[in-house]
């Protein structure tokens, strides 16, 4: 059985979407051990004994996550459905570079989005890096794409 149908289905953890079923997508993007996996062709054997992530698990609604609050501020969603993914795959990003480039925000960010709002995630994930402390702290800009 997939990951993903066992968040939804039997732990009821809807905020991971079905997008695809063939990994192109991202909608089920989760982090497993903080990378970024597409949970729809991920058999749940394979994560045994893993940390899995899913977006209901990176922040609440008292307390946002970093890129939750960028989102925000760059007004990154628009139809909303592909940003649960979005996040998680924004997520291991930074998990891994905390200071990423334009490449290579645009190498990670594999995950489609029908309203096109590329230019926001790439400002947003900017911004919540220089939130975290990146080297760049203190030339931060509140530009929206």
């Amino acid at each position: 059985m997939p990951l993903l149908w066992v968040l939804r289905d039997v732990l009821e953890m809807t905020g991971t979407k079905f997008g695809c079923g063939i990994a192109a997508c991202g909608a089920c993007t989760v982090r497993v051990d903080g990378d970024a996996v597409r949970s729809c062709v991920t058999p749940v054997s394979a994560v045994q004994g893993r940390a899995v992530q899913t977006i209901e698990g990176l922040g609440t609604v008292e307390q946002r996550h970093v890129l939750q609050r960028a989102w925000v501020e760059h007004q990154v969603p628009q139809c909303g459905y592909c940003q649960s993914g979005m996040l998680m795959a924004a997520a291991a990003l930074l998990g891994r570079n905390p200071d990423p480039s334009d490449a290579e925000i645009d190498a990670a960010m594999t995950n489609l989005c029908r309203c096109g709002t590329y230019p926001r995630v790439r400002a947003a994930i900017k911004s919540a890096a220089l939130e975290l402390g990146s080297p760049l702290r203190g030339r931060r800009t509140s530009r929206r794409a």
